[in-house]
């Protein structure tokens, strides 16, 4: 399911985020279907959603589990909204790869834990 979160382009990847500012959890919380269709990824940041923070947040983030600088990360679309059209430039076959991986890694965790407690 995580591929239909992103989609190739050209020069990268573009990501849809469905942001919680404020959250216990910073990262990858799993996958929430769009109304107008598509599926988004439930990204939580520690920031609170004010002065662009939590925009920076999101593109720190990013930039720590991805192969680019932050400089290469940008907000196409949702700048102070909590669903992002995130543009992310760089070999797009790279970034697919390293973006599934840290998703795998992330919420596999989050999968074991359901089972642990029954949820």
């Amino acid at each position: 399911m995580s591929g239909a979160c992103y989609e190739r382009l050209i020069d990268g990847i573009r990501l849809r985020l469905r942001v919680t500012p404020k959250s216990r959890r910073a990262g990858p919380q799993g996958f929430v279907d769009l109304p107008e269709g598509g599926v988004a990824l439930k990204f939580g940041i520690n920031a609170a959603p004010e002065d662009g923070k939590a925009n920076a947040a999101v593109m720190a983030l990013l930039a720590k589990h991805l192969p680019v600088a932050k400089a290469a990360i940008s907000v196409a679309a949702g700048a102070k909204d909590r669903r992002k059209l995130v543009d992310i430039r760089g070999d797009p076959e790279a970034l697919a790869r390293a973006l599934e991986s840290w998703l795998a890694d992330t919420l596999k965790d989050d999968v074991l834990k359901d089972r642990a407690t029954g949820s």
